[in-house]
């Protein structure tokens, strides 16, 4: 068995994290505070070859694996989750594409996200429905040549800066398979009756941008449709089988970059007349710290390494993701800890780790969700 990266893994791991540190530190405070979306930093990731770096060549993406995207995602997380989640999410909805579009919608709608000309999202999320997809009520009818939709999205990434979104909408609401209600069908922004609002106040990941949509008789073609008629649900699942797994790298990143925060606090700071690095209450710490960390990790690569070698396995990608969130919130939780009265203060940088490890734990599927995808598995 291998588990190490090639040269090239090794090369793409080195060159994110060299962007990473450069770029990051001089926007991070104040895109966390303000929460302000930088999409100069977009371009600029874009120009490197990091945005869709998964997406194949011939759609202008890097023609990588998921075991590279979640390089990326562990590089970029673990030196400021916010940003690392603009960069990461600015093709949230992409492998919906890669997996059910044409040529032609692949080739029209995927380009100008890999040169940074626009960002896109997945709209799926609805007030009464969470985790329960199957019950979305965003309706979408349709006539000789359109779709019409009605209904409203929250808790969307890029709802408010996204060119055009993957929204799934109920198309056949009588069908007795519950499952076999709702299509995707692509909706970009300029259209009609698309309004869009920002949700501001979040715990964590500020500079990401988060929204509420609505669909107010917006009307778009049927070739907007992706895949086929009322197999939105299964499509989804299929997505989401390969999209939790750099959810999981997020989460090792963040656990990754609040230990490294505590390794350094530790070698400086003193207290009684030693340092806290003599203290075996520490060091036991950060050999938790840093073991829970290697396991999370293991798992995502490997997820991801299955993914990029035959298909996804559901339970492994559900495994990779809980366990990743609970290390990043139980690894960020010792980080403040550690750091104790500094922890607290926003000036020293850990909090933002620990506020950020929560929605590994929600988003793409709650822990919960995970859960019963690894019970009804195994059972």
């Amino acid at each position: 068995m291998e588990f190490s990266f090639t040269k090239e893994q090794e090369d793409i791991k080195r060159a994110a994290a060299e962007f990473a540190s450069k770029e990051f530190p001089s926007l991070a405070h104040q895109c966390e505070e303000e929460e302000i979306y930088p999409m100069e930093l977009v371009k600029k990731a874009a120009d490197l070859g990091f945005i869709g770096i998964n997406i194949p060549l011939e759609y202008g993406g890097g023609g990588y694996g998921y075991v590279e995207k979640c390089i990326l995602c562990e590089e970029f997380w673990k030196i400021d989750p916010g940003l690392g989640s603009v960069l990461i999410s600015a093709t949230f909805g992409s492998d919906m594409l890669v997996l059910y579009g044409t040529e032609e919608q692949k080739k029209r709608y995927l380009m100008p996200v890999t040169k940074g000309e626009t960002v896109m999202g997945s709209a799926i999320t609805e007030p009464d429905s969470g985790s329960d997809v199957a019950s979305i009520s965003t309706r979408a009818i349709r006539d000789t040549k359109h779709y019409i939709i009605n209904g409203s999205k929250i808790f969307i990434t890029n709802a408010t800066v996204g060119g055009f979104f993957m929204v799934l909408c109920l198309t056949d609401p009588e069908n007795p398979h519950r499952h076999r209600r709702h299509s995707v069908i692509l909706v970009e922004r300029d259209r009609e009756g698309f309004e869009s609002t920002k949700i501001r106040g979040k715990m964590g990941i500020r500079a990401s941008d988060t929204g509420e949509i609505t669909f107010s008789n917006v009307k778009v073609p049927l070739e907007n449709l992706i895949g086929k008629e009322n197999m939105g649900f299964y499509q989804f699942m299929e997505f989401f089988n390969r999209t939790r797994i750099h959810v999981g790298a997020e989460g090792v990143g963040i656990a990754q970059g609040a230990l490294d925060h505590s390794i350094s606090h530790v070698r400086k700071r003193e207290q009684f007349g030693k340092r806290l690095k003599e203290f075996q209450t520490i060091q036991f710490k950060i050999a938790e710290m840093a073991t829970l960390i290697e396991a999370a990790r293991t798992l995502v690569y490997r997820a991801a390494h299955i993914a990029d070698s035959s298909s996804p396995d559901p339970k492994l990608t559900a495994m990779a993701k809980w366990f990743s969130g609970y290390v990043a919130v139980k690894v960020s939780d010792e980080a403040v800890q550690i750091h104790a009265g500094y922890g607290y203060i926003s000036e020293y940088g850990v909090d933002r780790f620990f506020r950020a490890s929560k929605i590994i734990e929600i988003y793409e599927g709650t822990k919960e969700i995970e859960k019963m995808i690894i019970s009804r598995s195994i059972l």
